[in-house]
């Protein structure tokens, strides 16, 4: 089922690290991505459903620059086939040392309508991705082919990213600080929690900046700051 517009509103405006205080809450521990960074951090958060790429170690004899010449290659066919507003996740089994896709395939993701791409190796052509309008997260810059290393085998199975378990259909949000998965069976709850997360940490933040000491605050164990807090959402209409 497609992440309903509600959820999505909700998602694009909180970011990754109030979505994993939600999903530790619900025993989640794994979900964000380690060690991918934003090409370009000054994106809105990236929110859709994953599809998802797999990539194995390439064979010499199996992989030679010649089996781009087959339309039906893993790694083009997902690229035409990623529908739009989903993002493309390839488990690059966690290797920079060969990139995972250049400038050319993420300009056509962008114009199919796609809406972001995360590899848990690296992109070569990464400053010319950096100023397209699609969000795209990796490890690090990567100029040489992916053959001399990947292998693409397998579209829209569960994979691994960055250590973290991706299904398909599984929610991805990222932002200037990172990417996390969201399971899909409790996407509304963990974006609802992370909503109000967000709204009360607005409070706090406000109230620190203000000059006020966090005991009885964050916690909100002093009740004079829950009725604070109640009413400085009412007049913020949060």
């Amino acid at each position: 089922m497609a992440i309903n517009s509600t959820t999505k509103n909700k998602l694009m405006s909180v970011s990754t690290a109030t979505i994993c205080t939600a999903l530790f809450k619900k025993g989640f521990r794994n979900q964000f991505i380690q060690n991918v960074h934003p090409l370009n951090p000054n994106h809105p958060n990236m929110v859709g459903e994953a599809f998802t790429l797999r990539y194995i170690p390439a064979r010499e004899d199996l992989n030679t620059i010649e089996v781009f010449k087959n339309p039906k290659h893993p790694q083009r066919a997902a690229v035409e086939d990623c529908p739009p507003g989903a993002v493309m996740v390839i488990d690059s089994r966690n290797n920079p040392k060969a990139a995972s896709a250049g400038s050319i395939l993420v300009a056509r993701l962008m114009k199919r309508g796609v809406a972001g791409i995360v590899t848990d190796g690296g992109f070569r052509d990464s400053p010319a991705i950096a100023q397209l309008a699609i969000p795209a997260y990796h490890q690090r810059p990567s100029a040489p082919t992916n053959l001399t290393v990947h292998c693409a085998l397998d579209i829209n199975v569960p994979i691994g990213c960055g250590e973290a378990p991706v299904y398909p259909g599984d929610i991805i949000v990222g932002d200037a600080e990172g990417v996390v998965v969201i399971p899909a069976n409790i996407v509304d709850d963990i974006a609802n929690e992370a909503f109000e997360m967000t709204a009360f940490e607005d409070f706090v933040t406000e109230k620190v900046m203000e000059g006020q000491t966090i005991i009885g605050l964050y916690p909100p164990t002093d009740e004079a700051n829950v009725a604070a807090f109640k009413s400085w959402r009412e007049n913020n209409k949060r």
